[in-house]
């Protein structure tokens, strides 16, 4: 799942993620089936933790930006 045209976006990943837990939680799957699913949950999960990474440094570099690079006086402290 390297190509980045066919990732699901974090939205779809999540959702798949939560139903593979939930498959593995009722304990239905065989054994193949619950390794092959466990396997494609460790891949969503560094999916997810890639892209919420992603987003909280974009995050933090537009608070960067917002913020005055010289801060203001307050009013009347003489400066």
């Amino acid at each position: 799942m390297n190509d980045s045209a066919t990732e699901p976006t974090f939205e779809q990943a999540q959702k798949e993620l939560e139903g593979i837990v939930e498959r593995l939680e009722r304990g239905q799957p065989s054994l193949d089936e619950a390794i092959a699913l466990w396997e494609r949950g460790e891949e969503l999960l560094r999916l997810c933790l890639a892209r919420l990474d992603a987003a909280h440094g974009k995050i933090e570099e537009l608070a960067r930006r917002a913020e005055p690079e010289t801060p203001f006086s307050e009013p009347g402290s003489g400066a």
